[in-house]
Protein backbone atom coordinates (compact mmCIF):
# COMPACT_ATOMS: atom_id res chain seq x y z
CA UNK A 1 0.00 0.00 0.00
CA UNK A 2 0.68 3.20 -1.07
CA UNK A 3 2.05 6.03 1.88
CA UNK A 4 -1.34 8.08 -0.11
CA UNK A 5 -3.98 5.32 0.51
CA UNK A 6 -2.54 4.83 3.53
CA UNK A 7 -3.26 8.78 4.62
CA UNK A 8 -6.44 8.66 2.75
CA UNK A 9 -7.35 5.79 4.80
CA UNK A 10 -6.65 7.48 8.10
CA UNK A 11 -8.57 10.65 6.81
CA UNK A 12 -11.65 8.71 6.48
CA UNK A 13 -11.36 7.07 9.49
CA UNK A 14 -10.65 10.18 11.61
CA UNK A 15 -13.06 12.27 9.89
CA UNK A 16 -15.88 9.25 10.56
CA UNK A 17 -15.49 9.70 14.30
CA UNK A 18 -18.18 11.64 16.12
CA UNK A 19 -16.83 14.99 17.98
CA UNK A 20 -15.78 14.39 21.02
CA UNK A 21 -17.58 17.56 22.79
CA UNK A 22 -17.86 17.27 26.80
CA UNK A 23 -20.79 19.41 28.24
CA UNK A 24 -19.99 22.89 29.57
CA UNK A 25 -19.74 23.02 33.05
CA UNK A 26 -21.77 25.55 35.07
CA UNK A 27 -20.12 28.44 36.41
CA UNK A 28 -22.27 30.24 39.12
CA UNK A 29 -20.67 33.49 38.82
CA UNK A 30 -22.37 33.87 34.90
CA UNK A 31 -25.22 31.91 35.31
CA UNK A 32 -26.42 34.11 37.91
CA UNK A 33 -26.23 37.49 36.43
CA UNK A 34 -29.25 39.42 35.72
CA UNK A 35 -28.67 39.78 31.73
CA UNK A 36 -28.14 36.02 31.45
CA UNK A 37 -31.52 35.42 33.27
CA UNK A 38 -33.90 37.76 31.45
CA UNK A 39 -32.10 35.77 28.13
CA UNK A 40 -33.37 32.37 29.51
CA UNK A 41 -36.88 33.54 29.70
CA UNK A 42 -36.78 36.43 26.62
CA UNK A 43 -34.89 33.86 23.79
CA UNK A 44 -38.19 31.52 23.78
CA UNK A 45 -40.34 34.71 23.64
CA UNK A 46 -37.94 35.76 20.77
CA UNK A 47 -38.03 32.24 18.98
CA UNK A 48 -42.06 32.40 19.39
CA UNK A 49 -42.25 35.85 17.73
CA UNK A 50 -40.12 35.46 14.90
CA UNK A 51 -41.76 31.98 13.64
CA UNK A 52 -45.02 33.31 14.19
CA UNK A 53 -44.85 36.48 13.26
CA UNK A 54 -41.66 37.76 11.18
CA UNK A 55 -41.31 34.72 9.15
CA UNK A 56 -44.92 35.55 7.47
CA UNK A 57 -44.64 38.82 7.30
CA UNK A 58 -40.94 38.11 5.27
CA UNK A 59 -43.04 35.55 2.86
CA UNK A 60 -45.60 38.36 2.30
CA UNK A 61 -43.07 40.64 1.70
CA UNK A 62 -41.47 39.24 -0.62
CA UNK A 63 -44.73 38.55 -3.22
CA UNK A 64 -46.08 41.40 -5.39
CA UNK A 65 -47.54 43.68 -4.83
CA UNK A 66 -45.81 43.46 -1.36
CA UNK A 67 -42.57 43.83 -2.75
CA UNK A 68 -43.20 46.84 -4.58
CA UNK A 69 -45.12 48.67 -2.07
CA UNK A 70 -42.26 47.84 0.63
CA UNK A 71 -39.58 48.25 -1.89
CA UNK A 72 -38.15 45.08 -1.29
CA UNK A 73 -35.08 44.24 -3.60
CA UNK A 74 -33.55 40.61 -3.50
CA UNK A 75 -31.08 38.46 -5.40
CA UNK A 76 -31.57 35.60 -6.35
CA UNK A 77 -27.92 34.78 -6.70
CA UNK A 78 -24.98 36.19 -5.11
CA UNK A 79 -23.15 35.52 -8.14
CA UNK A 80 -24.51 38.21 -9.90
CA UNK A 81 -23.71 40.98 -7.20
CA UNK A 82 -19.58 39.74 -7.62
CA UNK A 83 -19.66 39.63 -11.20
CA UNK A 84 -21.51 43.46 -11.74
CA UNK A 85 -18.97 44.80 -9.23
CA UNK A 86 -15.71 43.92 -10.93
CA UNK A 87 -17.17 45.89 -13.96
CA UNK A 88 -15.46 49.56 -14.69
CA UNK A 89 -17.56 52.14 -15.67
CA UNK A 90 -17.88 53.35 -19.13
CA UNK A 91 -16.34 56.89 -19.69
CA UNK A 92 -20.17 58.11 -20.56
CA UNK A 93 -21.15 57.13 -17.11
CA UNK A 94 -23.17 54.18 -18.06
CA UNK A 95 -22.07 50.39 -16.86
CA UNK A 96 -20.20 47.92 -19.04
CA UNK A 97 -22.59 45.24 -19.37
CA UNK A 98 -22.84 41.60 -21.33
CA UNK A 99 -24.92 41.56 -24.24
CA UNK A 100 -28.07 39.71 -23.32
CA UNK A 101 -28.24 38.03 -26.96
CA UNK A 102 -24.51 36.46 -26.60
CA UNK A 103 -24.76 33.34 -25.29
CA UNK A 104 -22.64 32.84 -22.15
CA UNK A 105 -19.21 31.30 -22.01
CA UNK A 106 -19.12 27.65 -20.15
Amino acid sequence: MSARVIVLCISIVCLALPAQAGPTRYDSSRAGHPLRIAAYALHPIGVIVDTLIFHPAWWIGQHEPMRTLFGVRTMADDAVDVRTANIDPLPDGGLDTVDPTEPEPD
